[in-house]
């Protein structure tokens, strides 16, 4: 066991606290290639990472830079900073530390370079452009750590694989570069520990007593949730009540739009002028600032937030969260229920909202899930290629490469570690040349081999690859500003801005604006004091319940009985086993009814909403073709409502695997959603540029001119390298249909048809539902002439 130099024995005394066991091992340790630790929150965990670089840097004797230190978000950068800053300062240690992201100024960054401070503390985006640069290794060549805090988060994402290419790099220039991973939140350590590793070296993992079970429980009130929708403002006064009775509040959203309504509902209702505020990724870094630093304080008692306050910001007086809606995933269930008590072995108390009553089910399925340490997430695939093509521009960014050497270092990174040298040239071609169909063009001629070595072209352009720097795909914004002010409010997306006409009214910030006009590109608003605004359509992921917690509400269905349900939601369930049938795990559930006029389909595949999406467009394609005449459908997480003029006597022909697939394939083929992809993986990879030296382009002109990339490439190239990209990021992501797939193969096609006279129990929300999607065939073209037949001879038109 490694003693504790006498000085850190002093400050621990001093605070009356004993180094944890992990914090020990993590010392005891310091010297392996790669630790992953998992810790959970309140338990040391920031400091168990950092106490050996603290330590090594205690006699002064390191020049520049010895630690970098990334995470997924700014603003834990800056509180790891503050964090640092007491112990640091409480020592006299001889140790500078900077934080570097998109906020820090330029003259520090060029500064930062030159004279790299001892500890960096930047994110994924800020790392990969320090690499960019033909002084990284200088910079980089003394550097002994790197610290990945909330690992967990980042190998879920693009930025994660990003992150891990560009830590190739750092290696390459530091050999002796030892990595840690901190995370308090995973279902597969061994999964993040191959992500971390060096490959093919492994990755210790060491697990820190995990504390007590969370205290978690749902809401329950006198007043019932509603049939549909995602406010759950039936909660307010009872959420209201909870405020009262704790210190400090955070109360989760999934998406910012429900967090703005449910923040001016909270605030119409809050009597006792409780200090409440609101935080999320939509509002201006000022505005989410001010809410930290009063949260810092401890001058709020509860936070309206969503995602941007999953992570690691340690408020050690948050003593209750709030789950506003269905968590929809266990881990990030738990991820947020670790805000709540920053004490080590103390637990951390969460009270579940469900939303509207299917939710109250989903509650009680993460719930039960939370107890037994459940935790859901999906198998990662193989690192996605267009970030490849970036960190290919990045590497000529820094200077001349052998092709070979970096396709080396690249197979050290555990997502590209089975990656091939074809599929490696595949990439190098396309960044050098655009590929066949684009290398007549000087736009995309970018770079050029010379004795062996790849290098830019022009090395102009390099500066215009380092703006374009990032895996984040950003729906076009707007600023909000009040006329004649230079303060930003926030952003809106540019659809939703364009929807708007003088005099309209929308949230933001919690707050009632005026929509007042559109001057270059900034909404300008005045404010308005009235109470029922438009909502801002903030952008953000809807995420999607999880396979396994979807799978775990199908086993609850399959009980005799359910005593752990409310009352209400349990008649509910019962009500619909007597009058059709539950959704069975190993098959699909199909109920055909007459409703309104109409012959529906409600079809219950638990496949989670893009999935169900996809299988709206593909089914109704099909429905089409079969002469059925349907007019519309509607989604939802667990079901799919389609609703048209012709009953399906016998759904199961619809769910033929095969036929399914190839409706996909005709669906796919003259859908935009292949042109939206098609976009997101140009921009990453280099093909577009979305910032240029003129500023940034809108989303019109980016969506102007990777259409006509899109029509090119499929008309004369169609086996080009971004359209192989696209359709696995399709199918990846914006259609999800894996879980299609998933739902398919899980039910080997057994379907339960019922044939009932009117709407089934768990069938009525659906057609409360919004966001329905028509579908434009023969049903809508024989509406209309039965239409025109009755309109004639009203008019006694018939015989003319």
């Amino acid at each position: 066991m490694r003693d504790l130099p006498q000085r850190f024995q002093d400050w621990f005394d001093s605070k009356g606290w004993s180094i944890h066991p992990h914090q020990q091992v993590m010392l005891d340790r310091a010297g392996e290639p790669a630790l992953l630790l998992i810790a959970p929150t309140g338990g040391g965990k920031t400091l168990a990472g950092f106490l050996p670089s603290l330590v090594e840097l205690e006699d002064g004797a390191h020049e520049g830079l010895h630690t970098l230190y990334v995470s997924p978000l700014k603003a834990l950068a800056a509180d790891i900073k503050r964090n640092l800053g007491t112990p640091i300062a409480d020592m006299d240690l001889p140790i500078r530390v900077e934080d570097r992201t998109g906020d820090t100024s330029y003259t520090q960054k060029r500064r930062q370079r030159a004279d790299p401070p001892h500890i960096l503390l930047t994110t994924p985006e800020s790392l990969a452009l320090l690499v960019s640069y033909e002084d990284a290794p200088r910079m980089f060549k003394g550097v002994q750590r790197i610290i990945v805090d909330e690992i967990h988060a980042l190998a879920e994402s693009k930025r994660g694989d990003q992150l891990m290419l560009a830590l190739s790099r750092v290696q390459a220039m530091a050999p002796g570069l030892r990595r840690v991973g901190l995370s308090a939140t995973v279902e597969d350590p061994a999964a993040i520990a191959h992500q971390l590793a060096r490959h093919p070296d492994p990755c210790p993992i060491v697990m820190a007593d995990p504390g007590p079970d969370p205290d978690i429980s749902m809401l329950v009130t006198e007043e019932t949730p509603p049939w549909s929708g995602g406010g759950a403002k039936y909660s307010i006064p009872a959420v209201l009540d909870l405020v009262r009775q704790h210190s400090t509040t955070l109360i989760f959203h999934n998406t910012r739009a429900q967090a703005e309504i449910y923040f001016h509902n909270l605030w119409l209702a809050n009597e006792d002028s409780l200090p409440i505020g609101i935080h999320h990724g939509s509002l201006s870094r000022d505005q989410r600032s001010k809410v930290e630093a009063a949260m810092v304080r401890g001058d709020l008692r509860a936070i309206v937030c969503t995602g941007s306050l999953d992570l690691g910001i340690d408020w050690g007086d948050v003593d209750l969260v709030v789950q506003i809606g269905a968590p929809k995933n266990v881990k990030r269930l738990i991820q947020r229920i670790g805000r709540a008590n920053h004490r080590y072995n103390a637990p951390s108390k969460a009270v579940l909202v469900p939303a509207n009553r299917f939710e109250v089910v989903e509650c009680v399925a993460a719930l039960e899930a939370g107890r037994e340490h459940d935790l859901d997430g999906d198998p990662k695939g193989p690192g996605p290629r267009d970030v490849l093509c970036q960190h290919i521009l990045i590497a000529a960014c820094a200077g001349p490469f052998e092709a070979t050497e970096l396709f080396r270092q690249i197979k050290t990174v555990g997502a590209y570690s089975e990656l091939s040298r074809a599929a490696f040239d595949d990439c190098l071609e396309f960044c050098a040349t655009g590929g066949y169909a684009l290398r007549a063009y000087d736009k995309w001629q970018r770079l050029k081999e010379v004795d062996g070595t790849y290098r830019l072209r022009d090395p102009r352009s390099a500066a215009q690859i380092r703006m374009n720097i990032g895996t984040i795909y950003d729906v076009e914004t707007l600023k909000v500003r009040f006329r004649r002010a230079a303060q930003s409010l926030g952003e809106v997306e540019e659809a939703f801005a364009a929807s708007l006409t003088p005099g309209d009214t929308f949230l933001m910030g919690g707050q009632i604006v005026r929509y007042e006009g559109l001057n270059q590109m900034t909404v300008e608003v005045s404010r308005n004091k009235g109470r029922e605004p438009k909502v801002a359509t903030f952008y953000g992921t809807k995420f999607a319940t999880s396979t396994q917690l979807s799978q775990r509400i199908l086993r609850m269905f399959q009980q005799e009985r359910w005593p752990e349900l409310p009352p209400h939601t349990a008649q509910w369930l019962q009500l619909q086993r007597d009058v059709s049938k539950l959704p069975d795990a190993g098959r699909i559930l199909v109920e055909s009814f007459p409703h309104d006029g109409r012959a529906n389909l409600a079809i219950y595949g638990f496949a989670g909403l893009n999935a169900h999406r996809t299988l709206g467009l593909i089914l109704t394609q099909r429905m089409e073709a079969a002469g059925l005449n349907p007019l519309g459908f509607v989604v939802t997480d667990y079901a799919l409502l389609i609703w048209g003029l012709t009953p399906v006597a016998d759904a199961a022909p619809l769910f033929d695997p095969a036929n399914i697939r190839d409706g996909l394939e005709t669906w796919l083929q003259g859908n935009a959603v292949m042109k939206r992809t098609f976009r997101q993986a140009a921009i990453i990879a280099g093909l577009i540029d979305r910032n240029t030296r003129g500023g940034r382009k809108t989303g019109r002109q980016a969506t102007f001119s990777s259409d006509i990339l899109y029509d090119t490439l499929a008309k004369y190239d169609p086996d080009h390298l971004m359209l192989r990209i696209t359709r696995e990021e399709a199918m990846r992501g914006l259609v999800d249909f894996g879980r299609v797939e998933e739902m398919l193969q899980r039910t080997a096609g057994r379907v339960d048809q019922v044939n009932l006279d009117r709407v089934t129990p768990l069938a009525a929300p659906l057609f409360l539902e919004p966001g329905r999607i028509p579908v434009f065939g023969e049903a809508r073209e024989r509406l209309l002439q039965e239409k025109t037949e009755e309109l004639m001879q009203e008019a006694g038109l018939t015989d003319l």
